[in-house]
């Protein structure tokens, strides 16, 4: 059968090379993985707990298409806690994970042809979920001198439907202050493109708080997920907060889509946000992991990097190492053993001479992968 041309998107990288990485595991090495953003703690011992007291009780089929009403009216809450925000739980509407938040914001506000800004480097997801949904990704190359941000300037005069962006940011960790927000925000309405913040990674913050977009305006999306603070990647649950004329319109599209986000993780998610002692102890591993790495880095070779604000990664200029960053994190893998992601997942573009680095897993592991990279490299020359 043949196939339809939405469907020629391209590989993510960084799934290669987690495959790569296990098959090396497979053989008997030992890996240590600085590849994938993974918290390598589970999922909260509160939300384990509330699920399997549910399944107990309740046979958990079907929730309405915009999630638990608990669910949406304590993350209206937690936007109160956090960025003292007075949200209406109505305009939560809870997703299978931010990737199906994407899949209905792109499909809810934009038609085929039309072009969406999105910074580069960034989450490549987006690029391949805006193709195979018919639209126009239109890579936004962010400068060094802006840390990798997008800024007006970038998208002027680009006849754009939409911006995505991403606060703290991936590949870079890097975030917008509110002034930055609001510049980008106006910038895109006075263009009359809707706006898309990307907030996954907002709760991991080593030095100031996130400012979620939410704070400047009420006519955006904003997108989240459980995934990361709330260390529940499998689970696979997440959530955003639309203006309150587009909240039918997310309904009968998700009701079409998705039916509804999976039940358990929505009861997991609901008890994690009221675990705050326990993910405040993973954020401190991160931040130590995050010293270990501004430190250890460039001791290794790797010191052309954009000291991260928030998320648990590291992206380095590797351009005078190699022009492949493909091959180079293969060379890493096969020579030291830690697994690294090529930058060309993030900026088809410029990618090829970059790489990023994760921390998000043991201290211990961040300490070891460090070794093997700063013997590598002096191996290396």
């Amino acid at each position: 059968m043949r196939n339809s041309s939405r469907s020629r998107v391209d590989p993510f990288i960084v799934m290669d090379v987690m495959e790569a990485a296990r098959k090396a595991e497979d053989a008997g090495r030992h890996i240590i993985h600085m590849e994938v953003g993974q918290p390598s703690t589970g999922a909260p011992k509160g939300a384990l707990a509330a699920v399997k007291t549910a399944l107990d009780q309740d046979a958990l089929g079907y929730t309405v298409a915009l999630g638990l009403p608990a669910l949406r009216q304590r993350i209206a809450r937690m936007y109160g806690e956090w960025y003292d925000v007075d949200l209406n739980p109505e305009r939560v509407v809870i997703t299978p994970g931010s990737s199906g938040g994407f899949i209905l914001a792109f499909t809810a506000l934009f038609d085929t042809g039309d072009r969406v800004g999105i910074g580069a480097p960034g989450y490549p997801s987006y690029r391949q979920i805006l193709s195979a949904l018919g639209m126009v990704p239109v890579d936004l190359p962010a400068a060094p001198a802006n840390r990798y941000q997008p800024v007006a300037e970038d998208f002027a005069g680009l006849d754009l439907a939409g911006l995505m962006v991403a606060s703290p940011a991936n590949p870079t960790g890097t975030m917008l202050d509110r002034d930055a927000m609001a510049a980008l925000i106006g910038a895109a309405q006075g263009q009359g493109a809707s706006f898309i913040s990307d907030e996954i990674y907002h709760g991991l913050e080593y030095e100031k708080k996130a400012v979620t977009a939410l704070e400047v305006s009420d006519d955006v999306y904003v997108i989240n997920s459980f995934s990361k603070y709330f260390s529940m990647t499998g689970w696979r649950v997440g959530w955003m907060v639309v203006p309150e004329d587009h909240v039918r319109v997310l309904e009968r599209i998700a009701q079409n889509m998705f039916i509804c986000a999976p039940h358990a993780s929505q009861v997991a998610a609901l008890a994690a946000m009221d675990c705050d002692a326990e993910l405040q102890g993973n954020l401190e591993v991160y931040r130590k992991n995050r010293a270990l790495m501004l430190e250890g880095l460039p001791k290794a070779g790797f010191d052309r990097i954009a000291p991260p604000d928030g998320a648990f990664y590291v992206y380095a200029d590797v351009s005078e190492v190699t022009q492949d960053s493909r091959a180079f994190a293969a060379e890493i893998l096969d020579k030291a053993g830690v697994a690294v992601t090529p930058g060309l997942d993030f900026d088809p573009v410029r990618g090829a001479t970059t790489l990023r680095f994760s921390y998000a897993r043991a201290t211990a592991d961040i300490e070891e992968g460090l070794a093997r990279l700063a013997r590598f490299m002096q191996a290396r020359g």
